[in-house]
Order: C-alpha cells, then structure tokens, then sequence
C-alpha cells in the first residue's frame, strides 16, 4: 500500500513534469504529450512517467524520442520546482492504456449494433 507521503509526491511530480514537458517540448515537434501517471519508488530515488503522445505515428516516435532527449533538463527543471532531498530519475515509458481503451468501447459498440432489438 502506497504511503501518504510517497502518494503526494507522485502527484505533485505529476503536475510538475506535464507542466515542463508542455514549456519545453512544442506540440507541432512531438505531438500533444500528456503524463497519465508517474510511479514512484519506495525510495523516491526513480520515478517511471507514463505518457501518451496525441497525433500521427511519425509524432508519436519524434515525441518519444524528445522525451528521451530532453530527460536530464526535465529532470533538472522538476527538481528546480519541486523540493525533495533527492531528486527521482525519471524514466519515460509509453502508455497506450488510452487507445486500448477506445478500443474495447471500439468493440463493444460494434456488438451492441449486431445484436437483434431486445435482447
């Protein structure tokens, strides 16, 4: 069970990497990055970003890779803004839980029109 205090950080690491991430990297470059959720460790030492990349396959890998670029200034403007004794090592991993859920909604709707009236 995640403790109270690890449970703030975790939002307020949240907060503060989407608020760096739409400053410093353009939606026109990377497509519209959005942090859907940070894991952090026991330790608060790493930090794992869940992020989803809106626009077409080319910005979705321009995007991530950005991300993978830029992670060390992230970093370094998130521990700027936010004050921890120990900054977490942020890992950028890419979360499709968004599409994966259209899709089931996708499929559900799909079932729902072959069904007869009634049932």
């Amino acid at each position: 069970m995640p403790s109270h205090r690890r449970e703030r950080v975790r939002e307020l690491l949240k907060r503060q990497i989407g608020e760096v991430i739409r400053r410093e990297i353009p939606a026109e470059e990377g497509g519209l990055i959005s942090v859907n959720d940070v894991e952090v460790a026991g330790d608060l030492k790493s930090a794992r970003v869940y992020v989803s990349i809106l626009g077409n396959a080319e910005q979705q890998r321009r995007g991530m890779q950005l991300l993978l670029r830029y992670r060390a200034r992230i970093q370094h403007l998130v521990a700027r803004a936010v004050v921890l004794k120990y900054t977490p090592v942020l890992r950028f991993v890419m979360d499709d839980s968004i599409v994966r859920g259209n899709r089931v909604i996708q499929i559900l709707d799909e079932l729902e029109k072959t069904l007869p009236a009634g049932e």
